[in-house]
């Protein structure tokens, strides 16, 4: 069906910042909206972009346009937001609703007919104005639980259509519906030493603050001591009065001896910056114990821009005959507050604890080109990868390079080259560089030229060049070889790849292609006959699953099914 758009693009205008409408846009859902992931929230190597409905532990709830528009583009993928619409809404502001199960009606027609279009489950189309017109209160999907996603919700983000900055959806009335009258929760404070002549509590290296709460909800803290620079960390969340359960904090503000110091605040950001996250986090201390330590100064300044700080970008210089004081102010978006004071003073003092060693010969210069070769294995680090210099673990050994352990954020990709020129012609289509964790082996995307096989990774690591020559495993969940199945509505397989993985899958019945919905997580891989490729009576079934390395397997059989009630 298509629709004509009615709406005149002189009615979309330029709001300012913090021009928000309060009530333009209803929920999304229409049960009690609670929350499992908010606004800015942490997450491995990005920060949230919107809100995560929670839908009682299950699919299939009714998903609303939460104002008029038109879909202006429809995302499917196996990862991600699963499936995915857009809506642009006259205002200049647009809605987004991830991990949906399917469309709805009209919508879910539409989905099925760029899929069979493109040949493809994954699909990424957009759409104009005229195309597809939706109401406020339009039901357009079904809740679900594809993509990237743990449990079924609904992912909500509404961003800034021309720009397509995201924004908090608080700032749009949703804190009418999300009461929060708690104050955040403080679990730790962190001091860290910074550089080589500095020391914390006789530490050179970081350490926990002794803090106490009072009774108006405050902390003090115990008193610093200290020498050279030094910086501070928070581990923190919040609690709203619905959601029951750990979210991510609003705004976090620094003050020095009463004048603000550093500040950050989860209003609107950028898809470019997301990845800062690993910036603003204490990376190493998160990828060694899983806590997410937030830092409250920069070392060397990134561009993130929920940060505001002045000249010393939240590091503070102890010196001699001064004391200082110190507050930390953490937020969430109702205003309510908890502060930290902690004060701080100068000291000279025998080191007791004395910086981890490292023993590597190989320095890491963060303003150049970096290029380490060792035995066939040689690594390219562009300038400006990491934040800062450092000594990087690196040796090759046994075919396995390892490339210093994964507690450095890099925000540009390195060049990692295997060279193996005993590897016969026959096998060099059979070869990829994986990563390595424990046993787990991770396939990386590799280019081929000659005898060099090269990846580009964010990540240190272990990694090793791996030869599959094993073909991808494909099994029916139940049995349909010459037999009607005239009730079933689906076929489903499940399938899988012991080493490179799954890189395409294709079936045809009757010659027809068809659509093949897969989820990763399950890896489960379904026909539904309700697309309307099934033949009356007898139907050849036939599917092909290929590998990242070209390995492949076919799968074939013969069923009846009569459409006929």
């Amino acid at each position: 069906m298509k629709f004509i758009w009615l709406f005149c693009c002189c009615t979309a205008m330029a709001l300012g910042q913090n021009q928000y409408p309060k009530d333009y846009f209803r929920s999304p859902l229409d049960i009690p909206l609670q929350l499992s992931g908010n606004f800015g929230e942490l997450r491995p190597n990005h920060f949230h972009s919107g809100f995560d409905f929670k839908t009682q532990k299950k699919e299939g709830f009714n998903v609303y346009a939460v104002a008029e528009g038109y879909i202006s583009r429809i995302k499917i993928a196996e990862n991600g937001y699963g499936k995915a619409i857009y809506i642009n809404h006259p205002n200049g502001f647009t809605t987004v609703y991830g991990h949906l199960q399917s469309g709805f009606g009209e919508v879910e027609k539409l989905i099925k007919r760029e899929q069979y279009k493109a040949k493809s489950f994954e699909i990424d189309v957009t759409f104009s104005p005229n195309d597809f017109l939706v109401k406020k209160d339009d039901i357009i999907a079904i809740s679900g639980n594809t993509g990237g996603s743990d449990g079924p919700h609904l992912h909500f983000e509404i961003r800034d259509t021309q720009s397509e900055k995201i924004i908090n959806p608080m700032y749009f009335g949703f804190d009418e519906v999300l009461k929060d009258s708690k104050r955040p929760m403080l679990n730790s404070v962190l001091v860290y030493p910074l550089g080589q002549n500095s020391a914390v509590n006789q530490s050179k290296r970081p350490i926990a603050v002794s803090i106490s709460q009072q009774a108006d909800g405050s902390y003090i803290a115990e008193k610093v001591t200290a020498f050279g620079q030094l910086g501070f960390g928070i581990t923190t969340f919040d609690y709203d009065d619905v959601s029951w359960n750990a979210n991510g904090i609003f705004r976090v503000q620094t003050f020095l001896n009463g004048k603000t110091d550093f500040r950050y605040q989860f209003e609107t950001f950028s898809f470019d910056e997301t990845r800062y996250v690993n910036a603003l986090i204490d990376y190493g201390r998160y990828k060694k114990t899983g806590q997410r330590v937030q830092k409250l100064f920069a070392e060397k300044p990134y561009p993130l821009s929920v940060i505001q700080s002045g000249s010393n970008n939240g590091v503070i210089s102890v010196t001699s005959n001064v004391n200082q004081n110190y507050k930390i102010e953490i937020a969430d978006f109702s205003e309510n507050l908890t502060k930290v004071f902690i004060p701080i003073a100068y000291a000279p003092m025998n080191i007791e604890v004395d910086k981890e060693p490292v023993d590597s010969k190989y320095w890491v210069k963060t303003n150049k080109e970096n290029i380490f070769t060792q035995e066939n294995v040689t690594v390219t680090i562009p300038a400006n990868a990491f934040l800062k210099d450092f000594n990087m673990d690196f040796e090759v050994k046994n075919g396995l390079l390892h490339l210093h352990d994964d507690v450095e954020p890099a925000f540009a990709n390195m060049t990692i080259t295997f060279e193996d020129s005993l590897i016969a012609e026959k096998d060099r289509s059979k070869m990829f560089i994986g990563t390595v964790d424990g046993k787990k082996i991770y396939y990386y995307n590799t280019k081929r030229y000659k005898n060099s096989f090269t990846v580009y990774s964010k990540y240190l690591g272990d990694y090793k060049l791996f030869k599959d020559s094993m073909p991808p495993k494909i099994k029916i969940d139940k049995k349909i070889g010459g037999q009607w199945i005239s009730q079933q509505e689906a076929i489903q397989f499940t399938i899988y790849d012991d080493l490179s993985g799954i890189k395409s899958y294709e079936g045809t019945l009757n010659g027809q292609w068809i659509l093949l919905e897969y989820e990763p997580k399950t890896k489960k891989l379904i026909h539904r006959f309700s697309d309307g490729i099934v033949a009356e009576g007898k139907n050849d079934l036939k599917i092909i699953i290929k590998d990242n390395v070209g390995n492949s397997t076919i799968f074939e059989t013969q069923f009846f099914r009569s459409q006929k009630p």
